[in-house]
């Protein structure tokens, strides 16, 4: 035994299913080194006992090449007595008090299973479910851990020997895969039409592809909810899909079924195709191909499309193999919901909920646990972060205690936190009904559940009258409810994201819609000197009057009017927010805004894009948030460098004020003189950029952090990278959570705690 060891390591991180126990059983065998692996609630135990050289071999390939879905946050390793023996085995689960491990999202097929799913000598040929350990569903099917079988929505589908065989073998790619089944021992897929008829298997999945060819909706059972999915390129069930959902303008995304066929639909960029073909197969936003054979009501006055690949097993058989009956090559793909609802993802409420939606349902017999929205990316910046990604951990530059951020009302995501882990939710919505609200309350249930973490403290968002705030003081017990500043929140997102400790101060530009402000106004213009435990405003938009409150914002006339006014601008009748409010309105209108009747004060850059939108003629009414700014955007891309800007005026003050009202002229002016809304908007966005880089050069000597939705706009984001970047100036953005609201409890989380 001369120069043996045995060691115990406790492997911390993602580690459960994701493959790592097969994988270290593989490489101890290759080793020739004896001992166990088993999973426990702090992540994965391994004893290895033999040569001193192959255990810190052993150890190498542990930290620096784990499976490919394994991350691994923390190898321990302790000296334990000798033990002898030969072998080494995969031991039982087992659970210890103290720390947690980290459970994986949802992963795409893989290619050695769409292979599989493709060769007629395969006994998994065409099975609808077919996984691996590196590949299928994860966190969606899982109800608690550690995670084995009898913790998933799989623990009531017994395995047939043959898999009972591959899951029990060392050397197979499915050894010890979870939701391990076959054609023999797995779920089952079912069709039912709208008018009755019903079929099984095959048969169904024929019938379902036949509908789509027909041009209907089909409601398809995904891994974390419905879906419903027409022909993208039939415009007449395009139109019907978004009238029945009550879409009105807002995009679709759609699915295609490999990445040639998403270069005929959209531009296609290095960036983009990787995440497009990576593990969690989000939506990305790219470009429209000209001519591309998706109809116009797709993404009706927006110049790029949401696409995603086939990242299911039963999506692949939807488009067809070999040797299929053809079906529709591209499908809009969106959330089997009506609109502002939260997903339907049990059989039962999809057969009731969508009845008014769908022609037809295409489900299968394995629950779905926890519903979970697909992500939506673009090459440089996540947009909703969701499927394939939740819930994975996001490493805090900064411990806490154990903690639950509740996140905002718009684009809903919640977080909890303990030590320097976060872990976010799944996208949940808008919190706006009873519904939403429930879905809220399974969310955290879940999240709690999964990560281990017993919240000590609650983090709200400021907002008096935010849902998600009332939630976290009917829910605190004894707990404190710490409340963060809306737009403090975005920046210290950013912040955590890139490490910062909190030691040294950032100039954060928070721009966005709305945001409760500690003055009780609306802001979202905002430029603040910031740390995790406080901020000062060093600079803002000025405010003009938010009369009627949403009223304005789903009318971007409205806006303009209020701009207009702030300006001393005259509401002259050859412009367009003048001859789209009927005049009735104008005047009580014009009333509000010279008495202060109904109106909140604003300094929205969000809404002040909704004004020049308008000046410009590009958009009157909205029918989705920001609607009018994404349509801006895309007529002012591509315009050349040349093609001038306009210039805000900044008057002196604490906080100083930024005032708009010479870029109102000049759009005003502009369009009377017939230049072209792109143009215009180009000029607007440069003016926008500008002021950021000449505010940074008047702060200099702090990092630049870029936060809230108005940076979802990617030319302005381009724009104001590189203006910065030309001047020298470094820049921090979003990396792993968005800058929308669906970003905040993020920065709720270390803001909370900061003291």
């Amino acid at each position: 035994m001369t120069g043996r060891r045995r060691i115990r390591v406790c492997v911390r991180g993602v580690v459960q299913g994701v493959g790592f126990r097969p994988f270290v059983y593989s490489q101890a065998t290759l080793l020739g080194l004896s001992g166990s692996v088993r999973n426990d609630s702090t992540g994965a135990v391994v004893e290895v006992e033999g040569a001193a050289a192959d255990i810190d071999d052993f150890l190498s390939r542990l930290r620096d090449h784990p499976p490919p879905l394994a991350v691994v946050e923390a190898v321990e390793t302790s000296d334990v007595p000798l033990a002898g023996g030969t072998g080494f085995t995969i031991g039982d689960t087992t659970r210890t008090d103290g720390g947690r491990t980290l459970a994986s999202p949802d992963v795409a097929m893989c290619a050695d299973c769409a292979a599989e799913l493709r060769d007629p000598g395969d006994r998994r040929h065409r099975h609808a479910f077919i996984n691996c350990t590196n590949c299928g569903p994860r966190f969606t099917i899982i109800g608690a851990l550690p995670y084995d079988r009898a913790s998933t929505t799989m623990a009531r589908f017994a395995m047939c020997a043959d898999c009972a065989r591959e899951y029990a073998d060392p050397a197979d790619r499915r050894f010890h895969a979870q939701p391990i089944c076959c054609p023999v021992c797995g779920p089952r897929l079912h069709y039912r039409s709208s008018n009755g008829a019903q079929a099984d298997g095959e048969a169904g999945l024929a019938a379902a592809r036949r509908l789509l060819r027909d041009g209907k909706i089909l409601a398809v059972k995904g891994i974390g909810g419905y879906h419903l999915a027409c022909d993208a390129g039939d415009a007449d069930a395009v139109a019907a899909l978004r009238a029945r959902k009550r879409r009105g303008d807002k995009p679709f995304a759609v699915m295609v079924p490999d990445l040639t066929a998403a270069r005929t639909v959209v531009e296609v960029d290095p960036a983009s195709a990787a995440l497009l073909t990576g593990q969690a197969r989000p939506i990305v936003l790219m470009p429209r191909r000209a001519g591309a054979p998706v109809a116009d009501s797709v993404a009706p006055h927006n110049p790029d499309l949401g696409v995603m690949l086939a990242y299911t097993p039963l999506h692949a058989l939807l488009f067809g193999l070999d040797g299929d009956e053809p079906g529709p090559q591209t499908l809009v793909m969106t959330s089997g919901n009506l609109g502002g609802e939260p997903i339907c993802f049990t059989d039962d409420d999809a057969l009731v909920r969508l009845a008014p939606l769908a022609d037809g349902w295409l489900a299968h017999d394995r629950p779905i646990l926890v519903p979970c929205d697909d992500s939506v990316m673009r090459a440089d910046m996540p947009i909703r972060r969701s499927r394939g990604y939740a819930p994975l951990p996001i490493a805090l530059p900064v411990a806490v205690p154990p903690t639950l951020a509740v996140g905002g009302d718009l684009k809903n995501t919640m977080a909890v936190a303990d030590g320097t882990y976060a872990w976010l939710s799944q996208h949940i919505g808008d919190m706006d009904d009873l519904a939403t609200l429930s879905a809220f309350d399974s969310a955290e249930r879940h999240l709690s559940e999964l990560t281990g973490v017993d919240p000590e403290v609650l983090v709200a968002d400021a907002h008096p009258r935010y849902r998600s705030t009332g939630w976290a003081h009917r829910n605190a017990r004894d707990r404190p409810v710490r409340t963060v500043q809306h737009h403090h929140a975005h920046i210290a997102a950013v912040m955590a994201e890139h490490g910062c400790d909190g030691t040294g101060k950032v100039l954060g530009f928070a721009f966005d819609g709305t945001g409760y402000g500690t003055d009780g106004a609306v802001w979202g213009g905002e430029v603040l000197l910031a740390d995790y435990k406080g901020f000062r405003r060093l600079a803002r938009l000025s405010y003009v009057p938010l009369a009627g409150g949403d009223t304005s914002v789903l009318r971007p006339y409205r806006m303009a009017l209020a701009h207009l006014w702030a300006a001393g601008l005259s509401w002259a009748s050859d412009l367009p927010p003048v001859l789209a409010c009927p005049a009735d309105e104008r005047r009580v209108l014009a009333h509000q805004l010279e008495t202060g009747l109904g109106c909140v004060p604003t300094s929205s850059m969000g809404r002040l894009f909704d004004a020049v939108a308008a000046l410009t003629g590009v958009r009157q009414v909205v029918a989705y948030e920001a609607q009018a700014a994404i349509e801006l955007e895309g007529l002012s891309r591509g315009d050349d460098p040349g093609v001038g800007v306009y210039r805000f005026r900044v008057d002196d003050g604490s906080p100083a004020v930024i005032d708009p009202a010479p870029v109102i002229a000049a759009v005003v002016a502009d369009r009377r003189s017939g230049v072209s809304a792109g143009v215009i908007g180009a000029r607007f966005h440069r003016a926008v950029a500008a002021l950021i880089v000449e505010l940074a050069i008047e702060n200099s000597g702090y990092p630049v952090v870029l936060s809230g939705g108005v940076f979802q706009n990617a030319l302005l984001l381009g724009l104001t990278r590189g203006m910065l970047a030309d001047n020298g100036i470094g820049v921090l953005t979003h990396r792993y959570v968005p800058p929308n609201d669906g970003g905040i409890a993020l920065g709720q989380l270390i803001v909370g705690n900061a003291g």
